[in-house]
């Protein structure tokens, strides 16, 4: 049924002079103030530009072509991206030429939005577009919140993370479980908000935790629309407020470290924690294991190999393989 296996991705700067025209592209048609694309581009200096998403795409193709190849699985991988080289745009002409009819696509995104899922689906047929009428058939492949391999890989990595805390206060460590925050208009309209208290629950009851939340981090919108909440600092500070003494951050709402993890955690919510006298330590994102390849070489393999059985845990079920139209619509103006 498929020739090509594509990765679809959000994309990332990779020096300085990237920098403002990739924040362009993710900003385009959205009502972002300019004073908070400026702030984040001095994020970006602090790095010289350089957002490790794409070293970590690059890393996760050749595991995934390792993968593929123990597993007698020989077809091409190629990858494309939402705002920044290589581009979805570049790409699907690239497979046009190279005579591929039909691929089957992952991208980097577990849950169920209109940013996180339905706007993958459109810009993979805008670069369809650039071909015509003969631009290769492109499928995705479902959201991954609950398999449980995702689950096993956050389980592992929040407790190599509590591990960290000191014995005498690691039974009365909190979770933060985080993820990127939508416009409450978005988030009425998806599951997102669901799959996330999912997974953090999944997680949680692997681990036997009783003192954890799910909060969100990296808003961009305008201060006058409303957002989903807690902001992960806000949650910081009722948290000194309350004596805790050690918290432990796991950012399940991503996949990759990228610009947002790396800033809004490492730097700002420790910098925070350090003022309210909070020992903090950050868990690992899911795609640092090599059992997250596995689950994508898993979920590839349900299409490739047209299995009737959807891997998962949990009460919400399997997303299905190909998402219904009126699904994760794109926000209203």
């Amino acid at each position: 049924m498929f020739d090509a296996i594509l990765l679809v991705s959000f994309g990332g700067p990779e020096g300085m002079a990237d920098v403002e025209p990739f924040l362009q592209n993710v900003l385009r048609g959205k009502n972002v103030p300019l004073a908070r694309m400026q702030e984040v581009i001095k994020h970006y200096e602090r790095f010289g530009g350089v957002s490790p998403l794409n070293k970590n795409m690059r890393a996760l193709i050749a595991a995934l072509k390792e993968d593929l190849t123990r597993h007698e699985i020989s077809l091409p991988i190629y990858w494309g991206n939402r705002n920044w080289h290589p581009l979805l745009t570049d790409t699907v002409p690239r497979m046009h030429r190279d005579g591929v009819g039909r691929a089957l696509a992952f991208a980097t995104s577990a849950y169920s939005s209109y940013s996180g899922c339905r706007q993958y689906l459109e810009d993979i047929e805008r670069a369809r577009s650039v071909v015509g009428d003969e631009a290769p058939m492109i499928e995705k492949i479902r959201p991954f919140f609950n398999h449980p391999l995702f689950i096993e890989v956050n389980v592992s990595h929040l407790r190599e993370a509590l591990d960290m805390v000191p014995a005498e206060s690691r039974e009365r460590t909190h979770v933060a479980f985080t993820a990127h925050s939508l416009p409450l208009s978005m988030a009425k309209t998806c599951s997102y908000e669901a799959q996330l208290n999912e997974t953090a629950r999944l997680v949680a009851e692997e681990l036997n935790l009783r003192d954890w939340k799910v909060v969100y981090q990296s808003r961009s919108g305008p201060p006058a629309q409303p957002w989903l909440e807690p902001d992960i600092l806000d949650h910081l500070r009722v948290l000194s407020a309350q004596s805790v003494e050690s918290v432990v951050v796991a950012p399940i709402g991503f996949i990759f470290d990228h610009m947002e993890v790396i800033f809004d955690l490492d730097i700002q919510a420790r910098q925070l924690c350090d003022e309210c006298g909070l020992n903090m330590v950050r868990a690992s994102t899911a795609a640092s294991s090599p059992r997250f390849v596995t689950m994508v070489r898993e979920l590839l393999e349900e299409r490739l190999l047209d299995k009737r059985v959807r891997s998962f845990v949990g009460d919400l079920g399997p997303c299905p393989d190909r998402c219904p139209s009126q699904c994760c619509p794109a926000p209203s103006a």
